[in-house]
């Protein structure tokens, strides 16, 4: 092999290492949990707010249904379901990224508008930003979980 060819072949080679190596930062520090349930919301009155107007949120937990386990999100946290165009909906976990990295605090948010505050460092999430952090200490956004519209259900699940 010629000076060049090794020349080329040790670039491309190098390329292809880096673009590899260097996947997309994952700021996802929640642990993944079990996550996967379907939300009426047509004939469940729990959800006819957030059904009827953009911009509405609802905290989902083990308690607030008989969906068990499947909807508990980090440490029994619970969710938060935003809906934030026609037909599009985000899932967030409850557990504030936050305090759970600086101090492994397991703290769940609390909904105020369209944002989630965290009652311990007082971090405001915005839920129609993807959960990022708008003010406070915080530097990652909330966890986010899949949610489909399909129909009347919402499904919201995570890959884990």
């Amino acid at each position: 092999m010629s000076v060049s060819n090794l020349k080329f072949f040790l670039i491309i080679s190098l390329i292809l290492f880096l673009s590899v190596s260097c996947d997309k930062e994952k700021n996802d520090v929640i642990p993944d949990v079990y996550t996967d349930f379907y939300v009426d919301l047509v004939t469940d009155p729990y959800f006819f707010d957030i059904a009827s107007a953009l911009g509405n949120s609802v905290y989902v937990s083990s308690a607030t249904n008989n969906w068990g386990i499947k909807s508990a999100g980090y440490d029994g946290n619970g969710l938060i379901l935003y809906h934030s165009l026609p037909d599009e909906y985000y899932a967030y976990d409850r557990t504030c990224p936050h305090c759970f990295v600086v101090n492994s605090l397991s703290k769940a948010v609390n909904i105020d508008g369209i944002y989630a505050v965290c009652p311990q460092c007082s971090t405001n999430y915005a839920l129609p930003s993807y959960g990022a952090p708008s003010s406070g200490p915080g530097q990652y956004p909330l966890k986010n979980y899949k949610a489909v519209l399909s129909g009347q259900y919402l499904h919201v699940w995570n890959s884990y």
